[in-house]
């Protein structure tokens, strides 16, 4: 008589199968201590960078707490009194700060040449950088790059007087339209033209420099993507349009959350030395309205007011930008997941 047949269920195995493998231990979290010994040369590397940037970018955000005070540095008897001892006003800094005309002046300035300089310089480098990629001489491409990149090195003293001295009254311009028999134009003085001004003094300056994010960013493009276009019969406009666009678009989403993120600086020392020339309400900016408005007149609590309320507004753009990058299927500058 037969033995009758055992049915073996999903989770009931037959006496004589294997044994299932044993799982591989979870690894153990490494000590603290044990990480410090084995990554010391790596952490004394980046020690002097951490405090730099702990010093000088971390530790002054604690200096904020004199936009809510009077605050006066010649109490106590020494710096660091001069905290405790100023009245506390709350938001009475900011109270000033958004009544006075001067500030709204500055601030509209700032949004103005901002968003110019966003459309007409952003651009550039990128189309720089496009046609840089695309010189088949390299010789040729490392000399048009040194040349574009040298500007940047130059002081925002000597770019202005360059342009004093081939836009201004007495500039190669002028001299060059009396010749003529016309009437000279100073560019440097028009307040009309100054928002362009300052923008083609920054493209002259920073264009070259800008180009060398998106030049790595062309090189980590496959060239198999070209070949294979070319060999499909596409052209340079279509192969530029469908590829290198497109691979550029991840790095033109990220600088473009991170420029508006500094929406409101624009500049400091560029507009400090032509603000007399073309006068406050064309070149007053927030930055050298603090200098003239806070730092210069000693009233330090009304300059950290408004050097406040730059951060709280950058930081709503980046927020705002990095979203809206979310939606149309880019990273930004991070992601949740």
């Amino acid at each position: 008589m037969s033995e009758p047949a055992v049915v073996v269920g999903p989770e009931r195995a037959r006496p004589d199968d294997p044994a299932p493998p044993a799982r591989a231990p979870r690894g153990r979290r490494v000590p603290l201590v044990s990480r410090l010994r084995r990554d010391w040369q790596m952490l004394a590397m980046v020690a002097p960078g951490f405090l730099v940037l702990l010093i000088f970018s971390y530790l002054p955000i604690a200096g904020n707490v004199i936009a809510f005070q009077d605050y006066n540095p010649y109490l106590g008897d020494n710096p660091w009194a001069a905290f405790t001892h100023s009245n506390w006003i709350g938001f009475g800094q900011f109270q000033l700060l958004f009544d006075d005309p001067a500030f709204w002046d500055a601030f509209r300035n700032t949004l103005a040449i901002t968003a110019f300089q966003l459309v007409f310089f952003f651009p550039l480098p990128i189309l720089l950088a496009v046609m840089l990629h695309n010189l088949l001489s390299s010789r040729l491409r490392g000399l048009v790059q040194t040349v574009v990149y040298l500007p940047h090195f130059f002081s925002w003293v000597l770019v202005v007087s360059f342009f004093v001295a081939m836009l201004g009254g007495a500039g190669l311009l002028a001299q060059t339209m009396r010749e003529a028999g016309m009437q000279p134009w100073n560019v440097m003085t028009n307040p009309d033209t100054f928002i362009v001004l300052v923008t083609a003094e920054a493209v002259w300056k920073d264009v070259g420099w800008g180009t060398i994010v998106f030049l790595a960013a062309l090189s980590t493009i496959d060239q198999n993507l070209y070949e294979a276009a070319a060999a499909d019969g596409a052209g340079r406009w279509r192969r530029l349009w469908h590829i290198t666009l497109p691979g550029l678009r991840p790095v033109v989403v990220l600088l473009l959350i991170l420029r508006l993120g500094d929406a409101l600086s624009v500049g400091f020392e560029q507009f400090l030395l032509q603000r007399d020339a073309v006068g406050r309400q064309a070149a007053e900016v927030l930055d050298t309205f603090v200098y003239h408005f806070s730092i210069a007149t000693g009233n330090y609590g009304y300059g950290a007011a408004a050097g406040l309320f730059k951060a709280v507004v950058g930081l709503v753009l980046i927020l705002a930008a990095n979203r809206v990058a979310h939606l149309l299927g880019e990273r930004g500058i991070y992601s949740k997941s």
